[in-house]
């Protein structure tokens, strides 16, 4: 990793580098005095020179992040409509992911395709996000994040409506509700990612949490909307019905989502700026980057599985289908939460900690209580557990890239990990219906599902070790804030 040498004052050093995005200026800035300019002065005001400067050999873009990071508002009402706005863009952009197993339960019912055929529909749309994370990253630096999130939500619309004239198609479903809705997804889930970090510092997980929980709640609402629509219009209705709500709710919400960029007199351009958007190869030589790599692309296996799977469990349990919504709706909400929950774990007991929390219990979860869960009482609370373990996935990762490898750098860093989610997502949950079918079907008992939650738990364990080791290399102190 190229170094510099710089003179660093001890104060800034000091500082705990986290996630951010780095922004040229764009139309449509908020001004920081709404949120209290005198203490923002107070916060960036370098001491003087004393003999507690040091010279060391640092990495210029660490040094960076680390004065991006002291400017950062850390609040304020403009800085939480922003957050607000995030949080309704990625309640319809993880909402309509999510409800995918609604919409696969019903399909299959309708004997359109098998369980392992349309799951492969709805694994387009999280590739998508996965394959067009570092072109998005140059996007938003290109046009800015009100013109990417605007594209974002209208493609989704546009992606709901047109799978409503291609419901009893799956060639045409592949393309409407899996391509065009993937495109859609990745540059909202793109805006969301980066949006925090130019308002928040020391809360910054917190914020990511609360804009992911958004997501949770989406899919929990939108889950229980499709059921009903589902019973009352049927499938074809109901993507006409959710993309016009996305209109109406999602549009307004993508129009208060602004920059924050502090202008600063004469100041040179900071040192990822030139680089802003590209992929920085080099970063795969540090062995804590490849690690957090090959557990974002392990861990993504098992994500989509129970999302997608459970209605078809709970029919195969004798349940109906406004019960296997409800479980999928209860996974949802409980991801919500999950993702505020451990934004705030991230704040206080370190971002790597909490990651590694959430791939136990998910592991955990679906290798002991998912198998033993043959009635309604387990299966629900195998549901709530898992989604609140899900969501805190999304909620972590964006912090621990940022925390290691600098806030100024990580529009690419966070870009490439998100890359290799790419094969999880897109594999993933066919490998589990694949699975399924081998073993006899939704129809052949609940033993037939067992080979897909060992697949499933064994992965997200596996995610977890990479971790460990990433956690131990970091700092070996079992007690420390990583």
């Amino acid at each position: 990793m190229a170094t510099a040498t710089v003179t660093v004052p001890a104060a800034v050093a000091a500082v705990t580098t986290s996630t951010a995005i780095e922004l040229g200026p764009r139309g449509g800035t908020i001004n920081d005095s709404e949120n209290g300019s005198n203490a923002l002065q107070q916060r960036t005001a370098r001491p003087p020179s004393s003999s507690s400067d040091t010279t060391t050999p640092v990495d210029p873009i660490l040094e960076a992040s680390r004065l991006a990071d002291s400017t950062v508002p850390d609040g304020g009402f403009a800085a939480w409509s922003v957050i607000a706005a995030c949080a309704v863009v990625s309640f319809w952009f993880t909402g309509v992911s999510y409800s995918w197993g609604v919409m696969q339960s019903a399909l299959v019912a309708s004997g359109l395709a098998s369980a392992s055929t349309l799951s492969w529909v709805g694994s387009v749309p999280p590739t998508l996000i996965a394959a067009c994370a570092v072109p998005n990253a140059r996007l938003v630096r290109a046009v800015g994040l009100r013109a990417v999130a605007l594209a974002g939500i209208l493609i989704i619309v546009a992606a709901e409506v047109a799978s409503g004239f291609c419901a009893a198609s799956v060639p045409g479903l592949f393309v409407a509700a899996g391509g065009m809705l993937g495109l859609g997804m990745s540059l909202c889930f793109t805006t969301c990612a980066v949006t925090p970090a130019q308002y928040f510092h020391r809360r910054r997980g917190l914020a990511n949490g609360v804009v992911f929980a958004g997501g949770g709640l989406g899919g929990a609402a939108v889950t229980v909307l499709q059921g009903v629509l589902i019973q009352r219009f049927g499938v074809a209705w109901t993507y006409r019905i959710v993309g016009l709500a996305a209109l109406v709710t999602g549009l307004p919400a993508a129009l208060v989502i602004k920059e924050r960029h502090v202008a600063t007199a004469g100041a040179s351009p900071p040192p990822a700026a030139a680089s802003a958007g590209k992929i920085e190869w080099r970063l795969f030589r540090d062995a804590r980057f490849l690690l957090i790599f090959l557990a974002g692309a392990v861990a993504t296996f098992p994500l989509l599985v129970p999302a997608f799977f459970l209605p078809l469990y709970a029919h195969s349990l004798g349940l109906s289908a406004s019960a296997g919504a409800g479980l999928l709706a209860g996974f949802n909400f409980s991801s919500a939460l999950g993702r505020v929950l451990c934004g705030l774990m991230s704040d206080r007991l370190g971002p790597l900690n909490t990651l590694l929390a959430t791939l136990v219990a998910s592991g955990a979860g679906m290798l002991v209580l998912w198998p033993a869960s043959t009635t309604l009482g387990p299966l629900a609370l195998f549901a709530v557990l898992n989604g609140a373990s899900n969501g805190g996935f999304f909620a972590t990762m964006p912090t621990v890239v940022g925390n290691v490898f600098g806030s100024a750098r990580v529009a690419v860093a966070l870009g490439m990990v998100v890359t290799g989610w790419g094969p999880g997502y897109l594999m993933g949950a066919p490998i589990a219906g694949y699975l399924l079918d081998a073993y006899g079907g939704q129809d052949n008992g609940l033993q037939a599902y067992r080979p897909a939650m060992f697949y499933a738990g064994s992965l997200a364990l596996g995610a977890a070790v990479l971790v460990v080791v990433m956690r131990l290399r970091m700092n070996p102190s079992l007690k420390a804030r990583v």
